[in-house]
């Protein structure tokens, strides 16, 4: 099912560490971010209250949902929005849990890997949406890259809940993706990249939405 007319919304995924509040408030002013996942930079092993904090304020300023990475505790000390689960072998369980923490009114959504039956399973069960990625650490790019799309093509086709297309890293990523049906797309603030790079990238991605949805 092509839509290119529907209402595709950016999603940044902003690593915590040195120049995060820099690269975020860059990414802020080049395009309208709708949702803002503060997660650890690489080979971090969790978040800390302190760097997390700064980031979800930013993000909630502009009116943007704050999700923190993985901690449903952290995500309600830091009064975030909600929590983004990664893929493990008891998502289920995790989900359940957050939920829990979070309440109906906080936002947990869920990245199920290449499960079709977890995402299926974990929407029917109250997840807020779900995301399937093209993980930078795999090394077979294109391979990942296709397998990203033709999830989000399948549930785009058959599902109402939102999902969320991870790891665009261009404005042809970008058309491809929301003319797919993906709700949202993620864009990597990487801790290793500069201001200008996160503006280029978030600015690259919200010009080819302005393409694609004023096609239809």
């Amino acid at each position: 099912m092509t839509n290119a007319t529907q209402d595709c919304g950016l999603y940044a995924v902003v690593e915590a560490g040195e120049g995060a509040a820099e690269r975020l408030a860059a990414a802020l002013a080049a395009g309208d971010v709708r949702v803002v996942l503060v997660a650890p930079a690489p080979g971090v092993q969790a978040l800390e209250a302190r760097s997390a904090r700064p980031l979800v304020d930013m993000a909630q300023r502009a009116n943007a949902a704050a999700l923190i990475a993985g901690d449903w505790t952290l995500a309600r000390t830091l009064r975030a929005d909600g929590v983004h689960l990664a893929p493990s072998p008891d998502l289920a369980a995790s989900y359940g849990q957050a939920r829990q923490a979070l309440g109906t009114g906080g936002i947990v959504g869920i990245d199920a890997g290449i499960s079709r039956h977890d995402a299926m399973s974990l929407a029917e069960a109250g997840a807020d949406y779900v995301a399937f990625a093209a993980p930078a650490r795999v090394k077979e790019r294109e391979k990942a890259r296709a397998r990203r799309d033709e999830l989000v093509t399948w549930w785009a086709e058959i599902f109402e809940v939102p999902c969320v297309a991870f790891d665009v890293e261009d404005a042809d990523e970008a058309n491809r993706l929301c003319e797919a049906g993906a709700d949202f797309l993620a864009v990597t603030l990487a801790v290793s990249q500069p201001p200008a790079r996160a503006r280029e990238l978030i600015a690259a991605v919200a010009s080819a939405l302005r393409v694609t949805q004023g096609a239809g």
